[in-house]
């Protein structure tokens, strides 16, 4: 079993940065696909970035594209996301997610783990 853990958020003003931490632990031998999801309050959770077992083509949604990368660091167990031009729209928890395999995938069904959640809030 992987266990997840965020962390990085904070309140931050419109136009600022924030890089986001997803650190695994446990269970990390194999192969799996990692994802950012976003819950905004009141508000379903989202897809807003996914990154496979090797790194490459990375997914985004079309509200964060062009703003926010993911990455990530096998040898460390570790993700990122790097965060740019931050708007109020932003403001969610930010949840750090694991699914067994190469693939990744944008659908919040289909992740098997999740971390606690990271508060990020863009103030205008």
């Amino acid at each position: 079993q992987v266990q997840l853990m965020e962390s990085g958020g904070g309140l931050v003003h419109t136009g600022d940065s924030l890089t986001l931490s997803c650190a695994a632990s446990g269970r990390t031998g194999g192969m799996y696909a990692m994802a950012w999801f976003r819950q905004a309050a009141g508000k379903e959770r989202e897809f807003a970035a996914a990154i496979t077992w090797v790194g490459g083509a990375p997914y985004y949604a079309d509200s964060v594209k062009g703003r926010f990368t993911i990455s990530r660091e096998n040898a460390k167990n570790k993700m990122y996301m790097q965060m740019n031009s931050l708007k109020p729209d932003d403001t969610a928890i930010y949840y750090c997610a694991a699914t067994p395999g190469p693939r990744a995938t944008l659908s919040v069904s289909d992740y098997t783990t999740w971390g606690q959640g990271t508060q990020v809030t863009v103030s205008s």
